[in-house]
């Protein structure tokens, strides 16, 4: 059968053989046909240039080489073949030598052929084929002006050419005529009408289109909300490669929504879409291995995800990291200055959080120099938007005079802002005017102010409020509510206040004494390293105040607190070893 096919062929006209060999490339035949396309092409006809540039496209007939399909789709294009100026269009867009500028007798056949896409010549033949009616040409116009160089966007012509090319049947101008009107909906009938582009280009097989039809079905945006159906469309994407549907269809089997859940199978699309550089997935195994599961948290693990996920853009991922690096948890060696690096480039990038975190770690004197700084900066922007936490953090900057000059007053104003609506300005603006310091000197003031953040819980200001009712300062004496306040802190394990019991319960004030109590709270003060209460316990057990004597322990205590600084222990273990001291025979 094919000999005769042969021989018919053989018996036609020079033209005839063109317009069947036409007839079967479009048909898929072009290997066969591309002798008598080519023919065609070397006479000037356009449309065997045209078939001749499709065949070095595709490597039907002839091997694959896209300059020399560049090299013919663009003699046809200049003549005015609307096909070839589309196809030539798309070339030049993904990438392709210039077919103008291959020398004369240079090979054409080149492995290495694939270059940068060329915006310009894309958008110049592109546009010649749009006008024309070409709605493939018109949805690669719609992408050009939107998602092209900067200085080539052109966001309402892009839409104006998605939406022709959509009317025209395109299936990818739906999905971009569906984005954009998805980006500007803002009622349900518009919705609707955005969903329905993208449904027409699911419906045409565009993986992409799949899985934003995916999106709308999971959230109910322009089309009732279906689970199951949202998790169909992530599989069908995630199996055409789209990442972002591989992340969507992982998460899916991992909650179990829409789909029976299936933990194993969900991680390793999540895996997959990570390494095809999902950074949010990447978040999410992080996650995974930081939460653990059947199996205890791999925090080395979860740190190599976190960290593509962070190297990728991902802020919450950054600060993640920054967290793991400043716990040192297990198989992670503790770095507070990977710590703060990793907080420094979430909080750049916006992650709010982080920059808390980095605040606290320049506080405490940790971080670069830079990172106070641009910690101050951070909270100086912030505190001018009205953000009271910030105008907190702005006014210890300058209060302690970190990354910026030290200013007292202007710490002052920052803090009195923010304590109308943070407890911990209150204590900090209250030590201000009980200190006299940028402000003037205001005890009875500062005592209100400590007394609010007292009040709210803070620990800090109980032990400040409850020294000034023990020295009435700013206000009356009160022992007995100094003790409560002194009592609360020390139970949350406040150092301070723990010594402040031990005191209190030791005479000398109007409280009943109770001496085998003091000696407990100092104590538990001197376990916390605080070194006037290894001081009084190393004299308590010395001198057996609360009826118990240990002179061991008490010159360890007392060696404790010389070695803290407190010369007073120096006397105390000269008199406790000087009785301890052997008695020499014939005395």
């Amino acid at each position: 059968m094919a000999s005769v096919f042969g021989r018919v062929a053989a018996s036609l006209s020079p033209a005839a053989r063109l317009r069947d060999a036409i007839e079967r490339a479009r048909a898929g035949e072009l290997a066969p046909v591309f002798a008598v396309l080519a023919a065609a092409a070397e006479r000037g006809n356009v449309d065997g240039q045209f078939w001749v540039g499709k065949a070095y496209l595709e490597g039907k007939g002839v091997p694959p080489s896209r300059n020399t399909a560049a090299f013919w789709l663009e003699k046809a294009a200049v003549a005015g073949h609307v096909d070839s100026q589309a196809t030539l269009a798309t070339v030049y867009l993904t990438g392709a030598g210039r077919a103008s500028e291959i020398a004369p007798g240079s090979p054409l056949h080149s492995d290495l052929d694939r270059g940068e896409p060329d915006y310009e010549r894309a958008l110049r033949f592109g546009l010649q084929a749009a006008e024309a009616g070409h709605a493939d040409a018109q949805a690669l116009l719609g992408f050009v002006y939107g998602s092209g160089p900067a200085h080539l966007r052109d966001l309402a012509a892009s839409d104006r050419w998605y939406r022709l090319a959509a009317e025209a049947g395109s299936a990818q101008g739906s999905l971009g005529h569906g984005l954009a009107l998805m980006r500007g909906a803002h009622g349900e009938e518009q919705q609707k009408a955005a969903t329905a582009q993208l449904a027409r280009a699911a419906a045409a097989g565009i993986p992409f289109g799949i899985y934003l039809l995916g999106v709308s079905l999971e959230n109910g945006i322009g089309v009732a909300k279906n689970l199951p159906a949202a998790a169909d469309h992530f599989r069908r994407s995630a199996e055409r490669g789209v990442r972002q549907g591989q992340a969507k269809w992982g998460l899916a089997l991992m909650e179990g929504r829409g789909v029976a859940q299936d933990t194993t199978n969900g991680e390793s699309w999540l895996r997959r879409a990570a390494l095809a550089g999902d950074v949010e997935a990447a978040a999410l195994v992080g996650d995974l291995y930081a939460r653990g599961g059947d199996l205890p948290p791999n925090f080395a693990e979860a740190a190599l995800w976190y960290t593509r996920a962070a190297e990728g853009g991902h802020p919450a991922a950054a600060r993640a990291l920054g967290i793991l690096y400043r716990t040192g948890v297990v198989g992670l060696a503790r770095d507070e200055t990977e710590a703060a690096r990793w907080f420094r480039i979430a909080g750049e990038r916006g992650d709010v959080a982080a920059r808390a975190n980095l605040a606290e770690i320049v506080l405490r004197g940790g971080g670069q120099p830079e990172d106070r700084k641009r910690t101050c900066e951070w909270f100086s922007a912030a505190a001018e938007g009205g953000d009271l936490v910030a105008a907190f953090n702005y006014g210890v900057c300058l209060a302690e005079g970190i990354g910026i000059e030290r200013d007292l007053a202007a710490a002052a104003d920052w803090l009195r802002r923010a304590a109308d609506g943070v407890v911990n300005a209150q204590f900090w603006y209250g030590r201000l005017l009980a200190e006299g310091r940028g402000v003037p000197l205001d005890l009875e003031g500062g005592r209100a102010w400590i007394a609010r953040a007292a009040d709210a819980g803070f620990v800090e200001a109980q032990v400040a409020l409850a020294e000034m009712m023990v020295n009435g300062r700013g206000g009356p004496r009160d022992h007995a509510a100094a003790k409560v306040l002194f009592e609360a802190a020390a139970e949350r394990g406040h150092p301070g206040a723990q010594f402040a019991m031990g005191a209190l319960l030791g005479g000398g004030h109007d409280i009943a004494v109770d001496r085998p109590a003091a000696q407990g709270w100092f104590a538990k003060a001197a376990a916390n390293d605080h070194p006037f209460a290894l001081l009084m316990l190393g004299r308590y057990l010395a001198r057996g105040l609360a009826g118990t004597v240990d002179p061991v322990q008490a010159e360890a205590m007392l060696r404790r607190a010389l070695a803290a600084g407190v010369t007073d222990a120096a006397n105390d273990l000269a008199v406790l070893t000087s009785k301890a001291a052997p008695v020499p025979q014939g005395a």
